[in-house]
């Protein structure tokens, strides 16, 4: 049976607790994903962050340029432009809206464990710990090229 180290991406885009919305955002466009791991300085997983937890911010309903920030990459310059809410809002830092009761798996987990847990928790990547350290990612799509693959 295939095992996650089979594919994992071990290169992590992440971030940190300090990391503020607006960065989060940026990196989750540019790098076309839905979550990202939030990390401690010496690498250990502290949390995610997901599209989820970025839609369920306490925001002012009349915001539909949020709406559009998870759509598109946003020109930032033209903040100031927005309303004080948003502002505070891509002012929060990472720390405020992850969860930190992260799913994790290990580079022995077997593939259909993995694909049971995302199916079970409705979750598009889980991140790959040896401890609570990181050492990759594994992601729905990823799995699904490989078993077209086969």
């Amino acid at each position: 049976s295939m095992k996650v180290e089979e594919v994992m991406i071990r290169d992590v885009i992440s971030v940190n607790r300090n990391s503020s919305i607006e960065e989060i955002v940026e990196v989750l466009t540019k790098n076309k994903l839905s979550g990202i791991p939030v990390l401690s300085d010496g690498g250990y997983l502290v949390g995610m962050v997901t599209e989820g937890d970025l839609l369920r911010l306490e925001t002012t309903p009349r915001l539909p340029e949020f709406i559009n920030l998870l759509g598109a990459v946003i020109y930032y310059h033209g903040v100031d432009t927005y309303n004080e809410d948003f502002k505070k809002m891509l002012a929060q830092k990472a720390a405020d809206i992850m969860t930190e009761d992260v799913i994790t798996v290990k580079e022995g987990t077997d593939i259909a464990e993995v694909v049971h847990l995302m199916l079970d928790h409705n979750i598009k990547q889980v991140p790959v710990v040896d401890g609570s350290k990181i050492v990759g990612m594994v992601a729905r799509a990823d799995i699904i090229k490989l078993l077209l693959n086969k």
